[in-house]
């Protein structure tokens, strides 16, 4: 079920959502959710460019396994830096 949210910005930011939706023809509540995927994905997936080189690396994958296999065990300890 879709939910509704509220938000607060100055009118600077307004104006530009206004400029920005009108030259899209979409609605200012569609370009909030696009951006705000469109950020959380690109934040927080890593797309296959990215991965070639990681997955290419044994020893990593290896460890990164072996982690993550102690870590649902809730084995070992987090080190702080």
């Amino acid at each position: 079920m879709p939910k509704t949210l509220t938000l607060r910005v100055d009118d600077a930011t307004y104006e530009t959502f206004v400029r920005a939706v009108a030259a899209e023809r979409r609605s200012i509540a569609n370009l909030v959710e696009t951006a705000a995927l469109r950020h959380i994905q690109d934040s927080e997936f890593v797309d296959d460019a990215e991965m070639t080189p990681i997955a290419g690396e044994r020893d990593l994958v290896r460890r990164l396994k072996r982690g993550s296999a102690a870590a649902r065990k809730r084995q070992g300890s987090l080190v702080h830096l």
